[in-house]
């Protein structure tokens, strides 16, 4: 039931593009470079303070590691293969981009949805800090993915239709994990750690580079608080499940 709801939650964020119907185009992008800050945070809240502990609780720390450098050069290779990259400001060749992002946000979420359900199958908090990273990264994912559709001819109806589509391969990726009878240790000892290299290399390639957009001191300096915001609600959700 963890899992069926988390992976749901996670697909019901891509119908977040219906907020751009109510706001301006320059309001969103202001709001967008403070989520990716929160978005930072809590995916490197989530590697660092819960998938990798659980791992080591399985395996040593140098297999530990080994994945975890696994999943982080995974996760550049899929990127260089699909040319997969997040546009959160809707700056991007879209004609021709439109339905490669389609397929390749598509087996994103769908490996979202195995890391969510590897997470929960270890334990509840590392279900939750996952869930709760995915989340923090798909808002302004989604977001950016919705304007790129916009931008490449799709009307908002169906560019919300398409993203939703896309993302329901998490539920599809959560139930492959949870009936394929995967041991809690292997989920643990190798799942984890690799899903952990692929948070921190999103949040150090992807989202760090979108903060160093920012220029001005201010706002450059609300992103740190929310980064840090990111960090501190994944280090909370994990002491409130386990006490």
């Amino acid at each position: 039931m963890y899992i069926v709801a988390a992976v749901l939650i996670v697909s019901l964020v891509s119908l977040i593009g219906i907020v751009t119907i109510f706001f301006r185009k320059k309001s969103i992008e202001q709001s967008l470079l403070a989520l990716v800050g929160f978005a930072t945070g809590a995916m490197l809240g989530a590697a660092f303070l819960e998938l990798i502990p659980e791992s080591i609780e399985a395996c040593d720390v140098g297999n530990a590691f080994v994945f975890v450098l696994a999943g982080l050069i995974s996760f550049l290779v899929l990127e260089k293969l699909l040319f997969w990259r997040h546009c959160h400001e809707g700056k991007c060749d879209v004609h021709a981009f439109t339905y490669l992002n389609l397929v390749g946000d598509g087996l994103h979420n769908f490996f979202d949805g195995m890391i969510i359900a590897a997470s929960f199958m270890a334990s509840v908090p590392a279900g939750v800090a996952t869930t709760i990273a995915v989340i923090a990264h798909e808002i302004p994912q989604e977001l950016g993915d919705f304007a790129v559709l916009i931008y490449g001819g799709f009307s908002k109806r169906k560019a919300l239709a398409y993203n939703f589509l896309s993302a329901i391969t998490a539920v599809a990726g959560a139930l492959i994990v949870y009936f394929a009878g995967i041991s809690a240790d292997v989920l643990k000892s190798v799942l984890l750690p690799f899903a952990a290299g692929g948070f921190i290399y999103i949040a150090s390639a992807d989202l760090i580079p979108e903060l160093h957009k920012e220029k001005n001191l201010k706002k450059s300096a609300v992103q740190i608080v929310l980064l840090v915001a990111g960090v501190l609600t994944v280090w909370a959700a994990h002491v409130l499940l386990e006490h």
